[in-house]
Formats: structure tokens, C-alpha cells, sequence
């Protein structure tokens, strides 16, 4: 890459239809970390790692120091040489959390909600057209402006991209920023195809991973300029292997991105889904993997019935041992009605485990989907004593007359069921709410393979 080319680039920001800008907070974690104990992120050598599990877990994050010494930002603990001393901050979720808050508020005091897009704790797009002659910036600047406004209020670091569309202003920053002096890059198509066309590896690029870019080498395909020159003479092919994505591997080929912040803003899904995923510490037995779907299984449950969403389908997919190396085992279930009953949706999950996993390999990782989830029909607000009481009302019955009617009618039956299942749940979930989540808990969960109360009190797997 021309470092020279990069640094001296000049842009007529008045050509620019629209002016994104794309800010990733440098090292977040490792960098909150660094202003919680006064220090420099960018002198200071420290890594983001529970010190309680084993050296091969991986670094939630490092600091710039250690990456300037060549240690990898998703380093595993034993990787780091032994001959560096470093700080190893345990990971707190919670803190990182709020500390992402206060710098969207920063982005508040200059920029509308419906001009920012939220990619990830650490990442935003801005659309920045309609703010420039109001600060009487240009697009580089603003982002030079927005950068350290978050660095003199909360003293995180950012680098920051510049384009005249998401996709550029997104490439700008994760390949062209890190070379530049401010932390900031800058591309528009013209800058894109003389600057990184020629680029490797193509995972650099956003949106292509290595399965993308292993099919890619497989026709001797290895760079931007190379797709760009493959649609020009053979746009079937690509078509014929990515199917409709091709038309996106076309565009960014060219750093064309017809997506508009106003399209993510307006954009609805038509189908939705609710899944949890956990990668074990260890390797647990088929029977323990068991316990654990069904934790997960129970927690979705009650998560379903707090948002007030049913689901008639629920997919699994069962990772096993990483020496193994043999692939997951999925499948899914449905119900015949739409549902989120523990009672129902747990023994059907269970009985779909033990029919399509392997049951003499050890499990370590298991990944659940409450698959084309919609609305209830009804949301109800049922206290946990309530609801046999207000049936026998509602039919002028007693409660021995109501038993003794649904077990002769198994359609009855069901719906009590369901109806008491619901109020169960409901009522759990209040108690969670008010008192917290180890409140009220299954004995399932006090089984020493158990999980869910050690991940009551975590953030995406780590602690809180």
C-alpha cells in the first residue's frame, strides 16, 4: 500500500452527495480499563482476560501498547510472551456498558438518533450531510471534531473513517486509518480502486470472511480489482456461486454502497427469531449437554413470555469437543401451536437433543433459535395464585368441577395447562425482576454441571 499516496490524497468533499462517518473506539475494553486506573492506553501494556479461566482463553481485548509490540487483539493469554509484563484486567461488562452510553451522548450533543447507527458497543456510522454547514466543518474534520470530544469528556481513543457512503467510510477506517497519523481515512470510489484495489488479504475487506474468500481463491479471485474485473467479463459465475450476495461482493467491489442511513432507520424485518449460545468451559458429558439445553431452553422460555412472543419452532445446533474436530449436530422441532410453555417447548427440546446428537462425544458448545417468533394473541399481567380461581369464576364452576371437566375434555385440559403455565411464568419473571434472578430458580440449576447462576451474573458470557 502507498503510505505516501494515503497521506497526501486530497478530496473535493463538495462532489460528495452524502458524508458518512464511521468511529471505532481503539482497544474499548482495554482502554476503559486504562482510564479506570489513570492510565495511557496508548503507553500502558494491558490485556482484558479472566485470570480465572485457563492461559487459552482468549483476550477480550488489548491495548495499543501491547498491538505495537505485535501481540494480537484476540491474542490467547498463553500467546502473549512470556518475557512482557502487562496489566490483566478482568473483564467488567457492566462498566464498559455504561462507559459506551456516555460517549453515545457525546454523539447526541451534536448529531439526531436518526442520523446514527449503533453497529456495535464500539462502532457507530454517522450520516454527517446536514451537520457540516452548521459547524462549518468538512467531513474529515467533523470526524477529527467528534473524536476528540470523546477523548477530552472520557478519555477513550478512537480512529475514525471518512466516505461518501458506508461501505467507504468503513473501509476508510479499518484499513486506511491505522496508517494514518490522526487515526483518520479518508476514500471515495477514485481513492478506493487507486488505493485498494489491489489490497490482500480480502478479509480485510468488510463483509468478506474466509469462507467468501477461500471460494474466491479457489477461481484464482484474490483481490478487489480481481471480482471487479470477473462481473465486467463473467457476472454469472459469481451470481452461480454467491447467489443474490453477489450483487453486494459487485458493488463493494467497486465501493459502491447504495444503502442510506435512512434505509437502516426504516428498515422492519419480516421474520424474527430469539437465540442464546454458550461455549462450555469444559467438555461435558452427553447427559450434562443435555442439562445445559435445557437451562437455556427454560431461560428463552421465560425471556418469550416477558416479551409477550410465542414460537411454534425451535431449532438446536451441538458443537463437540474441539479435539474431535467433527461437525455440529442440528436440528429443529415444532409444536403444532404457537407457544412459549416451558411445560411444552422444554421435554420436545430435550427429546430433539437426544435424537440427534452423538452420544458418546463430549459436548462444548450449544447454540439454541426460537425460530419465526410473533406476538401473543393476548398480554396478560396473571399473578402465580390468581389463575384457577378466576377459571372456576368465569364458568360458575368450582375448582373440583373445573378438574374433573378438563380431564374428560383433553382440549380443556391443554389450555388450562398452558393458561397456569403462563401465570407460572409470568409470575417468575416479576419476582426476577423485582428481587433479581437468583430469586427463584430450578433444582436443575443447582446441579453441579449447572450454569445458568454463575451466567445470571454475566454479560455476554463474561463478568458482569
Amino acid at each position: 500500500m502507498n503510505i505516501e499516496g494515503i497521506r497526501n490524497r486530497k478530496f473535493n468533499y463538495e462532489n460528495w452527495e452524502r458524508a458518512y462517518v464511521c468511529i471505532d473506539l481503539k482497544s474499548f475494553y482495554a482502554s476503559v480499563e486504562c482510564v479506570e486506573r489513570g492510565l495511557d492506553p496508548m503507553t500502558t501494556d494491558l490485556v482484558v482476560a479472566d485470570p480465572t479461566r485457563s492461559d487459552r482463553t482468549i483476550c477480550l481485548a488489548v491495548s495499543p501498547s501491547l498491538k505495537a509490540k505485535g501481540v494480537s487483539g484476540r491474542a490467547r493469554v498463553f500467546e502473549i510472551p512470556k518475557s512482557f509484563e502487562y496489566i490483566m484486567a478482568p473483564p467488567r461488562m457492566h462498566l464498559y456498558m455504561e462507559y459506551a452510553a456516555e460517549i453515545y451522548k457525546v454523539y447526541l450533543d451534536y448529531i439526531a438518533p436518526e442520523d446514527m447507527h449503533v453497529y456495535s458497543i464500539d462502532e457507530v456510522f454517522l450520516d454527517v450531510t446536514a451537520y457540516l454547514k452548521r459547524y462549518g466543518l468538512d467531513p474529515k474534520q467533523m470526524a477529527e471534531f467528534l473524536m476528540s470530544e470523546v477523548y477530552e469528556r472520557i478519555g477513550v481513543r478512537a480512529t475514525a473513517g471518512v466516505g461518501p457512503n458506508m461501505y467507504l467510510s468503513k473501509i476508510a477506517m479499518d484499513i486506511i486509518a491505522k496508517h494514518a497519523d490522526d487515526f483518520i481515512g479518508v476514500l471515495d470510489e477514485e481513492a478506493y480502486q487507486d488505493l485498494l484495489w489491489d489490497h490482500r488479504p480480502l478479509t480485510d475487506f468488510w463483509r468478506i470472511g474466509r469462507g467468501t474468500a477461500a471460494r474466491l481463491a479457489k477461481i484464482g479471485i484474490t483481490t478487489m480489482r480481481d471480482i471487479a474485473e470477473l462481473a465486467e467479463r463473467d457476472e454469472d459465475l459469481l451470481y452461480r456461486m454467491f447467489g443474490i450476495d453477489a450483487e453486494l461482493l459487485i458493488d463493494h467491489a467497486y465501493g459502491i454502497e447504495p444503502t442510506r442511513m435512512s434505509d437502516i432507520k426504516g428498515y422492519k424485518n419480516k421474520s424474527h427469531s430469539l437465540s442464546r449460545g454458550q461455549v462450555l468451559m469444559r467438555d461435558y458429558t452427553n447427559e450434562e449437554g443435555r442439562l445445559i439445553v435445557k437451562e437455556m431452553t427454560e431461560l428463552l422460555c421465560h425471556e418469550m413470555t416477558g416479551l409477550g412472543k410465542v414460537t411454534a419452532n425451535v431449532s438446536i445446533a451441538v458443537g463437540y469437543s474441539n479435539a474431535l474436530k467433527v461437525p455440529m449436530s442440528r436440528g429443529s422441532v415444532s409444536f403444532g401451536m404457537l407457544t412459549n410453555a416451558a411445560s411444552i417447548v422444554m421435554p420436545a427440546v430435550a427429546d430433539l437433543y437426544d435424537r440427534i446428537t452423538e452420544h458418546e462425544y463430549p459436548v462444548r458448545r450449544v447454540f439454541i433459535n426460537f425460530n419465526d417468533i410473533k406476538r401473543a394473541d393476548e398480554d396478560r399481567q396473571m399473578t402465580l395464585f390468581d389463575l384457577a380461581d378466576a377459571e372456576a369464576e368465569e364458568e360458575g364452576m368450582t375448582k373440583g368441577q373445573m378438574r374433573r371437566e378438563s380431564m374428560a375434555d383433553p382440549v380443556r385440559e391443554t389450555q388450562a395447562v398452558l393458561k397456569r403455565d403462563a401465570a407460572l411464568q409470568e409470575a417468575v419473571n416479576s419476582i426476577r425482576s423485582k428481587y433479581g434472578k437468583d430469586a427463584m430458580f430450578r433444582g436443575m440449576d443447582l446441579e453441579e454441571a449447572a450454569t445458568t447462576r454463575e451466567r445470571n451474573h454475566q454479560v455476554g458470557g463474561h463478568k458482569e
